[in-house]
């Protein structure tokens, strides 16, 4: 499994955004369509005081919930995630 887990919409912008920089940077990560995952949604909403946000994320023990750029790059930074890919 993969430490970086990104549950989100595929119709999403915040979604798309966040999967661009995952790929751009390369790093692993798995992606979960909460719209054909109950448990996946619930989880979230969990998260989220029962909210649905998207992108919602798993990195490692932490979530984040809809990461600007910056916020991701240095989650990822602290957990040692980021590939070499620009």
């Amino acid at each position: 499994m993969s430490k970086v887990i990104v549950y989100g919409a595929d119709w999403c912008g915040d979604t798309r955004r966040t999967l661009r920089q995952l790929e751009r940077r390369g790093v692993d990560h798995e992606y979960v369509d909460v719209e054909q995952d109950e448990r996946a949604s619930n989880w979230v909403k969990e998260q989220n005081g029962g909210k649905e946000r998207k992108p919602t994320l798993k990195i490692g023990e932490r979530v984040l919930s809809v990461p600007d750029e910056r916020e991701l790059e240095e989650t990822l930074k602290a957990e040692n995630l980021l590939g070499q890919a620009r």
